[in-house]
């Protein structure tokens, strides 16, 4: 007999064997939902649409943000998971299209699938509606047919911000009936444009309203974003306009359950705990067994494919009810998936964070977490995933091995009562600006004097014409180069080719695909492919051709490459000497090499073999500062401590800089060399993690002594007696008195002998 979600862990609070783990058990009471009535302006169509669907009055939030948009205010949603934001632009863009029937939207989501989710909930509204709307995706699986249709007659374009920047824009005497009569924008998962990705977006923003004003129009702005600690600030800078923001919530929650469980030491002696894997699959079967529909997050591919074995074979799922997704899926696959959880015919999915986004999936109970994400903002967001609805929920992180995740396990209110990130960008950083405003003077000529976002842009213009890209005539400033920009710039850091996996056993079939930098990890020959939890071995991996041959096989064991990263510095651009050393700025090869591979068993997880994989290194030139200690700098310091101190001081200066450098941590690199090749003494560096840099790093070499002070700071502040996530790391990943030992670096880099001696 199958217990509910409530009675489940009622029994849970009854085992030792299960409650013992558990470091910290939240209770969130449910909260009731805030109502108010839809906006007296609204259509009596949509007013009886709602009602049909059982909304006889709306959340608070939502009738505050519509009502806003339909006075011509640009709005900012700032609510959580599942609170109805969908309706918020929804309502006001269909409002706006019934009282004039040329008015158009424009709707930009961060990836392809959540367009497609998007456009199947506006298109079921339309035709309940009864209404002659017409909505599109567009992007870059469109045919080319559609397309010319999509330009000619779609009231509602759904897109990305890819497609926009290379697809749409250059392109926009082609759309003029578009430009025209744009009335509405709507920017969904706004916290997701960040760092340098945000920044390129910000511009591409930017392009959008210029060519929105030659053509005479000029859009209401809706945006939607999940909890950020800076919403105005960011939706401001990324939007390039004033916005009100709604964020009090008027959705009701249910009870929700927040559970921090570290898996049991099996070796008392070396410290062992039990796999996250296994662990995450006892909570996830637990649930699933009694008809709890379950999300599992896991950090790889490769651990959702191994989750779902498990699951499969826990279960005896023959591949119905228990679903695996992920990036490398082809989109009909997906597709599928996200059908299934929101008809009920799929009870639990195993996913990456491709699941984090608002993609609709229905009513979960409960989401397992195995291993904590990378940040509170993605922690509540995976959490979040379960309790969509009403009802009462559960999210269980359970903490894998890393250091992170077992100080969270040690010091769970780190995680609970941590607010979450703010985001940041820099849309005026001149590497990423220059960009955009060549891109700019591709789609429309300058004038002189005009202003870009809020930028000059004549210096600009007078330099991109002494590299005869653009020229003046009189006032007005012509592209005059054959090149197309757009194409020469992509918004995000990841290479566009991915390698496709051919299945040879049934005529040569595509199943699936993975990106050109993770193939030597996860397609490299004799590899075990998991897709969807059937088994393939990699018969050769064609380099070249990004093409993968697999054939299916039934084994116990899958496999798992290791990736050497090295740094090599190629050029030094500049050099200047600091208190207790030398910084530099220059050029640097970032090295990876998938080199040998494991063959792990399943359910015990032995190391039951090796290879060798024989493939190219992978190389990115990129930008880099560094600054080097003098021997005085660290005399008397053991080796080892040195080395803890400048793994711990990199550790803090990759959380630190960006703050400063106006990006998000995933666009810097840092590394720690005890002696490295190029100086020959200790020496830290930090990164563009972009090819050829995008100018981050160049800034950060003008302001280490800044960004010094700061991780001094951020050190002296910090409670920890030896090292945390707060500052340098938890004690056993820096190494042992990394805290210590990065002070004292610190002192002597910042000139401070009397705090040095302390």
């Amino acid at each position: 007999m199958s217990l509910s979600l409530e009675q489940v862990l009622d029994q849970l609070r009854t085992e030792p064997d299960w409650i013992a783990p558990i470091q910290a058990w939240e209770v969130q009471p449910a909260h009731p939902g805030q109502y108010a009535d839809p906006p007296a302006v609204l259509d009596p169509r949509l007013v009886a649409w709602l009602r049909s669907r059982g909304i006889q009055r709306l959340y608070s939030h939502q009738a505050e943000a519509i009502a806003a948009s339909l006075r011509g205010e640009d709005v900012v949603v700032v609510t959580p998971t599942a609170s109805g934001k969908t309706l918020c632009y929804n309502l006001p863009v269909l409002q706006r299209i019934l009282e004039r029937p040329e008015a158009r939207a424009l709707y930009l989501f961060p990836t392809k699938a959540l367009a497609q989710d998007q456009y199947a909930v506006f298109q079921e509204a339309v035709e309940e509606l009864g209404i002659p709307v017409k909505a599109y995706t567009y992007d870059g699986d469109t045919p080319t047919a559609a397309r010319r249709a999509i330009r000619a007659a779609g009231h509602v374009v759904m897109t990305n911000p890819d497609m926009l920047h290379a697809g749409i824009l250059p392109y926009h005497t082609r759309w003029v009936n578009l430009f025209e009569n744009l009335e509405y924008v709507v920017v969904d998962e706004l916290h997701h444009y960040r760092g340098v990705f945000g920044s390129h977006v910000a511009n591409v923003l930017r392009r959008l309203q210029r060519i929105c004003e030659f053509y005479g129009s000029r859009p209401r702005i809706i945006a939607c974003s999940a909890t950020i600690a800076n919403p105005r600030q960011h939706a401001e800078k990324l939007l390039g306009r004033p916005v009100r923001v709604v964020d009090r919530s008027g959705a009701p929650r249910g009870e929700r359950h927040v559970i921090i469980y570290n898996p049991p030491v099996v070796n008392q002696q070396l410290g062992i705990r039990r796999g996250v894997l296994p662990e995450a699959r006892r909570w996830a079967e637990r649930f699933l067994r009694n008809g709890i529909p379950t999300i599992v997050f896991a950090r790889t591919r490769l651990a959702v494919e191994v989750l779902l074995t498990y699951l499969r074979d826990a279960l005896g799922d023959g591949g119905e009810r228990v679903r695996g997704y992920r990036g490398g899926y082809l989109p009909r696959e997906r597709r599928e998936i996200e059908r299934g959880l929101r008809e009920g015919r799929v009870l639990g999915v195993v996913a990456t964070n491709a699941l984090e986004l608002g993609i609709d999936i229905g009513s979960l109970q409960a989401a397992v977490l195995a291993g904590y994400p990378g940040s509170v903002a993605s922690f509540w967001q995976q959490a979040g995933r379960a309790g969509r609805r009403q009802g009462a929920a559960a999210g269980v992180l359970v903490a894998s091995s890393s250091p992170l995740d077992q100080y969270i396990a040690r010091h769970p209110e780190f995680l609970l009562s941590t607010p979450v990130e703010a985001a940041y960008i820099n849309p005026d950083n001149l590497y990423i600006l220059v960009s955009h405003i060549q891109c700019a003077a591709f789609e429309l000529p300058f004038r002189s004097g005009e202003r870009f976002g809020d930028q000059p842009v004549d210096d600009v213009l007078t330099f991109l014409a002494e590299q005869g890209l653009v020229q003046r005539a009189g006032d007005r400033w012509h592209w005059i180069s054959d090149t197309f920009p757009a194409h020469e710039i992509s918004l995000r850091s990841a290479a566009e080719e991915n390698v496709v996996i051919i299945d040879v056993s049934r005529g040569a079939r595509v199943i699936g695909e993975v990106d050109r930098f993770s193939a030597p990890m996860l397609v490299h020959e004799q590899a075990i492919y998991i897709h969807e939890g059937q088994q393939y071995q990699v018969e050769r991996l064609d380099f070249e051709e990004n093409k993968a041959y697999v054939r299916p096989v039934n084994v116990d064991y899958y496999t798992d490459a290791h990736l050497a990263v090295d740094l090599k510095v190629l050029d030094t651009l500049a050099t200047r000497a600091v208190s207790g050393g030398e910084a530099a700025r220059g050029e640097v090869a970032v090295i990876a090499r998938a080199t040998l591979f494991k063959k792990i068993k399943l359910y015990t997880h032995e190391n039951v073999g090796w290879g060798r994989i024989h493939l190219p290194e992978l190389e990115m030139h990129t930008a880099a500062c560094w600054f080097s200690l003098a021997e005085g700098a660290v005399e008397g310091l053991p080796p080892a401590t040195v080395q803890s101190g400048l793994h711990g001081l990199a550790y803090l200066l990759g959380r630190l800089a960006p703050l400063y450098l106006l990006c998000d941590p995933r666009d810097l690199g840092t590394v720690a060399q005890l002696r490295s090749p190029f100086t020959g003494r200790p020496t830290v560096f930090l990164y563009d993690a972009y090819p050829g840099g995008v100018g981050l790093a160049d800034k950060a070499y003008e302001i280490l002594e800044l960004l010094w002070q700061a991780a001094a700071e951020a050190i002296d502040a910090c409670p920890c007696e030896a090292g945390c996530p707060a500052c340098v790391g938890p004690e056993n990943e820096s190494g042992s008195g990394a805290k210590a030992a990065a002070r004292h670096l610190l002192a002597r880099l910042l000139a401070r002998a009397g705090e040095a001696a302390r």
